[in-house]
């Protein structure tokens, strides 16, 4: 199972499923399994400056290998190019442990809505702050993200245009240190927005934005710059970058290991990486007690589900999406994924909010209900005939076959999830096919491409709701943003439309609220759980972990002394 983010948000946000990283602590005793943490829980051994050795390197594992550097085109909404980017670029604002958003003075001496109607924001660049070309950060900047993501020219292939989309205009502020950004419509999130901030330079034509970032960061401003991409040998390395304004980093470089879940988890007892995802059982079982670590846990936007495809075959029919939505136990697959974890898994049954967020309220029933016999009847009506117990289904002489499209890169859980789903699915008639592929062609080549009937990753960072407007919406021509089955409706684009533009939160909740009831309706997936961050770090690992709901600064993380 691999993990997209989309990032914030972005989240961010968006690598693949159960390669990232998370944390927790001791295990307690049998059958006393506390639940997941509260609301922005986060553990990250945060340290003051003073407190860490100057230099030192960090190794971290991640998903595969980055073809696409830039964050907004639609194949580099990955997790890890977010965290590369977000070290490199202009992150304007970070969010803390319960996924508020600041502004970074490095970046912003201020940003605030100046107007309401219509809704204008002001945002005030620090003077210091400049690219790596030696331009100094300014309005079109600004004025050439707006361009390249608003949707109006379809040339740029990029993953998410909301909030972008409501933008009227974009222009200098006071003085060239100033950007004024002015709605045609409202839109609450907007901190959300330009984050990061890309360079104008890179991207005001279809072809650098496309492909000007592909195997590199061509324009970068941040406390890290990018020194190498080793193909052969699977790594990026990132250095401080001596040009920068701010506080220097601690860390003398960041490396990036490419390792799927088994090699990562053995290079970190191997103490050849500084971190390592245990949120699975047989990892936790040989990360607790390993030497020279330590377990830490945090709540963060983190979900796991598994898209439906509406685009063609047997699930372009809602009934068939609703009934294999009730042919699968979803208990017992949180049941699965919690056995041998210090903490529950607990199932969700929202799409935008976490169980342990402001806003979340369970839509599932009764679609998302495991209920045998509901599935039989609504497959019967649909035509599928069962021809005898045990055997698949059929129509028009063709069999109810599914094919289940797994990465390569997906560690024993996602497998046994897969697996028994496919076992569940057989129950009702439906023959499910797995099938392997290579982790770096599974995005671009079969999410992207809608080349699946099922398919099982997480969706991480979305703690701004709008963010996963993207993710629901309905695809356009050539541009699937991030609903990868197609599965959307007029209704659903209406009310996220109304909900990203509602300043009042109870009324924008409402909406979100609404929203979901009908996105279960129509089968787009199988919501499942929310996953744990149970991550094992390198003692002495300082300001790095689970930042809950927020964002990890790497410029302060660093080696305790």
């Amino acid at each position: 199972m691999e993990r997209l983010r989309r990032r914030f948000a972005r989240s961010l946000v968006c690598t693949f499923v159960f390669l990232a990283m998370a944390g927790c602590s001791g295990a307690p005793a049998p059958g006393r399994r506390p639940a997941l943490p509260t609301y922005g829980t986060h553990d990250i051994n945060a340290q003051p400056a003073d407190a860490l050795r100057a230099g030192g390197t960090l190794t971290l594992p991640m998903a595969q290998m980055i073809t696409q550097f830039n964050f907004d085109h639609v194949d580099g909404a990955l997790d890890d190019v977010w965290t590369v980017d977000s070290m490199t670029e202009p992150r304007l604002f970070a969010r803390d442990a319960k996924g508020v958003p600041h502004a970074v003075p490095e970046y912003l001496l201020s940003a605030s809505v100046t107007g309401t109607s219509p809704q204008v924001v002001t945002y005030r660049l620090n003077p210091k702050a400049r690219w790596s070309d030696g331009k100094a950060l300014g309005w079109r900047d600004f004025a050439a993200q707006w361009h390249a993501l608003g949707g109006a020219d379809q040339r740029y292939l990029v993953a998410d245009t909301s909030g972008y989309d409501r933008i009227a205009d974009v222009r200098q502020g006071a003085d060239a240190h100033e950007a004024r950004v002015t709605f045609k419509q409202p839109y609450a999130d907007w901190r959300r927005l330009f984050t990061p901030l890309f360079p104008a330079a890179a991207y005001d034509t279809p072809q650098r934005f496309n492909s000007g970032w592909q195997g590199r960061l061509p324009i970068s401003a941040g406390p890290f710059k990018l020194a190498s991409v080793d193909r052969t040998a699977q790594t990026l390395t990132l250095v401080p970058d001596p040009r920068w304004w701010g506080t220097k980093p601690r860390l003398d470089r960041i490396v990036f290991r490419v390792l799927d879940a088994d090699a990562a988890l053995q290079a970190f007892l191997n103490g050849e990486v500084d971190a390592v995802n245990a949120a699975t059982s047989e990892a936790y079982a040989q990360l607790k007690d390993a030497p020279d670590s330590e377990i830490r846990i945090g709540s963060a936007w983190d979900e796991v589900h598994i898209t439906l495809n509406g685009a063609g075959g047997p699930l372009a029919d809602q009934t068939v999406r609703n009934a294999v939505q009730q042919a699968v136990d979803r208990p017992a697959l949180a049941e699965v994924a919690a056995e041998g974890l210090p903490v529950k898994v607990p199932l969700l049954g929202n799409h935008f909010f976490m169980t342990n967020q402001p806003g979340y309220t369970d839509n599932s029933r009764p679609y998302g209900t495991y209920d045998l016999k509901a599935t039989e009847k609504a497959l019967d009506a649909a035509g599928w005939k069962s021809p005898g117990a045990g055997r698949t289904r059929m129509k028009n002489g063709r069999s109810l076959t599914l094919r289940f499209v797994l990465s390569e890169g997906t560690n024993r859980l996602g497998e046994d999830l897969a697996q028994l789903v496919q076992h569940m699915l057989a129950q009702a008639g439906i023959r499910v096919d797995i099938q392997k592929v290579p982790a770096s062609a599974y995005a671009p080549q079969y999410l992207e491409k809608g080349n699946f009937d099922l398919a099982i990753f997480r969706f991480t960072g979305l703690t701004y709701p709008s963010s996963a407007y993207a993710i629901y919406r309905r695809p356009t021509t050539g541009q699937p943003y991030q609903n990868y089955g197609g599965v959307g409706s007029a209704q659903v684009d209406q009310l996220l439309g109304q909900a990203v533009g509602a300043l009042d939160e109870r009324t924008a909740q409402r909406l979100y609220d609404r929203a979901d009831a009908e996105i279960w309706r129509l089968g787009h997936d199988i919501e499942l759980y929310q996953r744990p961050q149970i991550l094992a770090v390198r003692k002495g690992l300082a300001n790095y972990g689970v930042p809950g709901l927020g964002d990890v600064d790497f410029s302060k993380v660093g080696w305790q002394k």
